[in-house]
């Protein structure tokens, strides 16, 4: 028997949302997108995720947390810097969603050279100071690796899960189980692994190439017990409208790449609402 799974606005507020610790006043989820080493696309992902979540008719926001390198306005073709009302930023706003970054505080140009502390100081403010208004999902794109920025959203608010982003070969798998550890023992939940750069079609005889390896984070997310969200190929659309400022989920909708991002995130949206359910009370009826 066939399942059609179809994404919709009707996303449900976690039971208890509104009174956990740290929450943000009016978001129902804060998504973490997260990799264990650079170069391996999640700025892509995550941005293409949240236009996705967009295009179902939810109310989305972006918070571009890679302190380091900020990418996500370049990607979404956003510029200016974010105005300020009653003491808090005003987001900007790029395809119905709402944006923030470090990027367009700082200046494209600038390099960010912090320690520690005020990076965290920095994801604080990002969180807690800026407008964020009516959200359904807050996707958040968080710096590679485990450190500051990872440990202080993880504990500054609570984080509805975190989908940890990988490339197939064998040396960034290994990291990226790293980072989802690390996230599970923050009592995180990962809601699982997404394979990018999975394949390549040759654009002159059609034929599938593995350039980087195959099915290497569906294995690992078996041995792990935890979700495998899906596989990106490595395709030139994706890159051509990123670097235009345009989410290939919009722009190019009918490309292969464009077609995966959109089941990736009908698997996280999947994963979101089974949780929410899972937290709804148990009523004992005699």
């Amino acid at each position: 028997t066939a399942v059609d799974l179809r994404m919709t606005a009707n996303v449900r507020t976690p039971f208890n949302g509104g009174a956990r610790t740290g929450a943000i006043p009016g978001v129902k989820h804060i998504v973490a997108v997260a990799s264990g080493k650079g170069g391996v696309g999640k700025p892509t992902i995550a941005v293409n995720l949240a236009a996705s979540l967009q295009l179902s008719g939810a109310r989305v926001g972006v918070l571009d947390a890679d302190i380091y390198g900020p990418s996500v306005p370049g990607m979404l073709g956003v510029d200016g810097t974010p105005q300020v009302h009653d003491q808090k930023l005003v987001p900007l706003e790029a395809y119905g969603m709402k944006v923030i970054s470090i990027g367009l505080l700082a200046g494209a140009d600038k390099a960010m050279v912090w320690r520690g502390p005020m990076v965290s100081r920095a994801i604080e403010q990002l969180l807690s100071d800026v407008l964020w208004g009516e959200l359904d999902y807050l996707v958040v794109d968080l710096p590679p690796g485990t450190g500051d920025a990872s440990l202080t959203l993880a504990q500054a608010v609570p984080l509805s899960g975190v989908a940890i982003v990988c490339t197939p070969q064998e040396a960034a798998l290994k990291i990226a189980v790293k980072s989802l550890q690390m996230f599970r023992g923050l009592n995180v939940t990962p809601l699982g692994l997404i394979e990018n750069m999975s394949w390549f079609v040759c654009g002159k005889c059609g034929e599938e190439h593995h350039v980087f390896d195959h099915g290497q984070a569906e294995r690992a997310a078996q041995r792990l017990g935890t979700p495998y969200l899906g596989a990106i190929p490595l395709e030139p659309a994706i890159r051509e409208e990123a670097d235009a400022g345009a989410p290939v989920v919009v722009s190019r909708p009918d490309t292969a790449g464009a077609q995966a991002l959109r089941k990736v995130a009908s698997a996280v949206a999947a994963r979101l609402s089974v949780q929410s359910f899972r937290q709804l009370p148990v009523i004992s009826v005699r």
